[in-house]
């Protein structure tokens, strides 16, 4: 009931900016309806002072239509698309945000879904060349595979990211908490310099290695961050993410025989360990 709700939602004095969607369920929400309530609410939102909107792709041509010019100077519009079955590839990504941008967005929204996590690094090349264009994006893919751009997106220029208020309220998947965001991967402190650590395993989101590691660099005082990432192809892997932001890498299983192979060079322990293991492995099989 936007009329009863919006006043007390976005009552002044407001700590925080506040960001206002009313998700049609044909863009992954919950509203089931017609279009012009769902204008009418999101323009009531901008005339009580919400400092956000967000207007999916789709009808947005059609919304700043229906405002006719009265949207707040104070209030920008977010134009944001959703691809729930993939991640286009880098020059469809690029056709989107000219799309989005041609619509006169204020800020641009992409979110799509991570099949492997090689795709989130078009993700990145897409954030970093609209910071060199200065053109506001939040970019965001989603799923077990795609939380990397959750906690990495301000080191690429993102704009902003989500996080829930708790576990179990997520409004997208593998939405962190707000929490863990600031607690655990220190979010606020990420930035273009930053540099990159994390946990390569399948699965790995059990890890308490980003507790620990974050700790021990917020004690020392260390620009990096530590991350899980979920991996199903060690060596596309490491060959899409080689650049020198990303530091170092711990493995775990699947993939620590796979390590071994992609490595230039073992360490003459490592390798016995691995031919001691392999040895144990082909006993227990016979």
């Amino acid at each position: 009931a936007p009329r009863r709700d919006l006043p007390a939602l976005l009552a002044k004095p407001r700590t925080l900016p506040a960001l206002v969607t009313y998700r049609p369920k044909w863009e992954g929400g919950e509203y089931e309806g017609d279009d012009e309530p769902r204008f009418e609410a999101l323009q009531l939102a901008m005339e009580l002072g919400a400092e956000y909107v967000d207007i999916e792709l789709k009808v947005a041509d059609k919304f700043i239509k229906f405002m006719s010019g009265k949207k707040p100077e104070n209030c920008k519009l977010i134009v944001s698309s959703h691809n729930y079955d993939n991640t286009p590839s880098a020059e469809e990504l690029a056709s989107l945000l000219a799309q989005i941008q041609a619509t006169g967005a204020d800020i641009v929204k992409i979110a799509t879904t991570a099949t492997e996590i090689v795709d989130v690094s078009r993700m990145f090349q897409i954030l970093v060349h609209c910071q060199e264009k200065q053109v506001p994006i939040i970019g965001l893919v989603m799923n077990d595979r795609g939380f990397i751009s959750r906690v990495l997106c301000p080191k690429f220029g993102g704009y902003l990211t989500f996080g829930s208020l708790e576990k179990g309220k997520e409004s997208a998947p593998s939405q962190p908490t707000a929490a863990d965001l600031i607690n655990v991967y220190n979010i606020r402190q990420i930035g273009p310099d930053t540099k990159v650590f994390g946990i390569i395993g399948n699965p790995v989101g059990h890890s308490k290695s980003p507790i620990l590691h974050n700790e021990a660099f917020r004690s020392v005082g260390l620009n990096a961050v530590y991350v899980p990432f979920l991996v199903d192809d060690l060596a596309k892997f490491l060959s899409t993410y080689s650049s020198p932001d990303f530091a170092g890498f711990s493995c775990t299983i699947p993939h620590k025989e796979a390590a071994v192979r992609c490595c230039d060079e073992v360490d003459p322990i490592a390798r016995v360990i691995s031919s001691s293991l392999l040895l144990l492995l082909h006993s227990l099989d016979c």
